[in-house]
């Protein structure tokens, strides 16, 4: 069943279509798109959260279908006159909303969504300028998101994700990275292959490292680095190790064993770029 929704300012009169049945194929996918983190068939990833779709809208993403719960009509009203007219905009009641959108609390907005998709080529052509992230199994998406919106904050040129690392579409990322992971070049890539290329262009190999290495202020932190980031548990693996050119480590108080990988790629991250300033 599909009704027009009225409504008392001109911006929303109009655009939204009210969808009631949990069959409705727009709602499927939505569904689909956040229970598997990965695109739809049409190439469509799911995101949510009013931020969030205004950080998408700001960094020029193509929108298939924007979804308001029926007690979200002031952000329909604030968000409509931003999307284009082309763009589906459907109501949905609460339940209906809520079954189809993870968050625990969710803020009444979501919506299917593309952005600009990048390949190894992008991120190592001779013409980049600005660090990279090679990101080796950071499984948590709170994690990986803080690391893509530190990377675009102090200027990397991009992330490599390797294997065993968390999608940089599950909606958890996106929500961490407050909207980075729609403009930092993204890709995902098998990592020792890869490493061959970088050695090519001439990039040096940086790892970070708890226990031992060169001590962060002292490292030469070159722009044209690729910076290493293991997982949360293990690090990185022995064969990575291996093929780095400088270890670095953060000084800590040592009642800390570690810290996580966000704030580890955050902190090295700001230091390349005071010291490349």
């Amino acid at each position: 069943m599909k009704k027009t929704i009225a409504g008392n300012n001109p911006a929303v009169q109009g655009r939204l279509r009210r969808i009631e049945g949990r069959h409705n194929a727009l709602l499927k996918e939505l569904r689909q798109a956040f229970s598997r983190g990965e695109p739809t068939e049409g190439g469509y990833y799911a995101i949510e959260g009013l931020h969030i779709l205004e950080e998408a809208i700001r960094s020029g993403v193509q929108f298939r279908a924007v979804f308001f719960s029926s007690s979200a009509a002031a952000k329909a009203e604030r968000l409509l006159p931003q999307i284009g007219a082309h763009v589906g905009t459907v109501m949905l009641p609460e339940k209906l909303f809520a079954s189809a959108v993870p968050s625990e609390t969710p803020q009444g907005v979501a919506a299917l969504a593309r952005w600009k998709e990048f390949s190894l080529d992008d991120l190592l052509a001779p013409t980049q300028v600005g660090p990279l992230l090679a990101v080796a199994g950071v499984q948590d998406p709170g994690n990986l998101g803080t690391i893509l919106r530190s990377a675009e904050a102090f200027g990397a040129a991009g992330a490599i994700l390797g294997e065993g690392t968390v999608s940089p579409f599950n909606p958890k990322v996106v929500r961490a990275s407050a909207g980075s992971v729609f403009r930092l070049p993204t890709v995902r890539a098998k990592l020792s292959p890869a490493i061959a290329r970088m050695r090519r262009q001439g990039l040096r190999l940086i790892a970070t490292s708890s226990h031992k290495g060169t001590p962060l202020p002292e490292a030469r932190l070159a722009r044209s680095s690729v910076i290493f980031i293991g997982s949360e548990g293990s690090g990185l693996s022995r064969e990575l190790f291996s093929q780095m050119d400088e270890l670095v480590a953060i000084p800590h108080s040592a009642k800390v064993e570690s810290l996580n990988a966000g704030v580890a790629a955050s902190i090295v991250l700001y230091e390349l770029a005071r010291q490349n300033r």
